[in-house]
């Protein structure tokens, strides 16, 4: 039996509750095993010029995926999925400004649109667990905490703007096992890109994220930071195209890869 489809059903149940809109919530911890997604759509005119940023950009945005202009399915990624609907929850950008957060977009589709869908770091959550390593916003069922940083991207036409970072709070040992595990995973962000003192990356308060919900780090512990799939939004913000869409932060795609085909050796 394909490894890929042997798991399937369970990912195609979560993107299916999705599109009947019965999942609305963070994908976090759902579908352990499989590769999650964070996903970009925007005019064709742009594609070309955004491929280019995740290209000069690999950290923050690997892609998985780039889907030919109006097409919303994404065979190399899973049976059946349709890129309008089935993720739990969307954010729609008009001129750079979050105008609204939808749970579908077929209603808002244009046939020029290219959809772009990049690793995402909930794929290596679940090696980090399986190899003992607690992660607290898991375990409290939050979504992991995310800083915009004053690292600058590589900028291409359009886009530009600071890398975003998710943090995770870790024991020493713990951190360094970490480096270990995420580097054997470039498609879906890699190594931390710093641990220790934030204020190092621009981050004054890490009670205060810009996106997802406060973790506290605890006295013993390190924060680790790895390069987030939301840095595009960030970017998006400063481009102020007329639309572009992409998920609500951990409102992810669950596609039918598994993490483990993403590992290099």
């Amino acid at each position: 039996m394909d490894p890929m489809t042997a798991h399937t059903p369970h990912a195609q149940t979560i993107r299916q509750q999705a599109r009947l809109g019965v999942l609305r919530g963070h994908t976090s911890g759902l579908a352990g095993d499989h590769v999650q997604g964070n996903l970009v759509i925007l005019p064709k005119a742009h594609a070309d010029d955004f491929a280019r940023f995740c290209e000069l950009n690999p950290k923050p945005c690997p892609v998985l995926g780039m889907a030919a202009p109006g097409d919303f399915a994404f065979p190399a990624l899973g049976k059946d999925i349709d890129i309008r609907s089935d993720l739990p929850m969307y954010r729609v950008w008009r001129n750079g400004v979050l105008s609204e957060e939808v749970a579908d977009i077929r209603h808002l589709w244009q046939d020029d649109w290219v959809s772009f869908v990049i690793g995402c770091s909930f794929s290596f959550e679940s090696a980090l667990m399986d190899a003992g390593i607690p992660l607290r916003h898991v375990q409290q069922g939050k979504n992991v905490p995310m800083f915009k940083t004053h690292v600058p991207t590589q900028s291409v036409g359009v886009f530009q703007g600071p890398m975003v970072v998710s943090m995770r709070p870790m024991k020493p040992a713990d951190a360094i096992e970490a480096v270990q595990i995420t580097a054997r995973l470039p498609r879906v962000h890699g190594a931390p890109v710093h641990i220790g003192l934030p204020h190092d990356l621009g981050i004054a308060d890490l009670m205060r994220p810009d996106y997802g919900d406060v973790t506290e780090v605890l006295p013993e512990e390190l924060p680790v930071f790895w390069a987030c799939g939301v840095t595009p939004q960030a970017v998006v913000q400063q481009a102020q195209l007329p639309m572009v869409i992409t998920h609500a932060p951990g409102a992810m795609l669950v596609t039918d890869l598994l993490n483990h085909q993403l590992m290099s050796h």
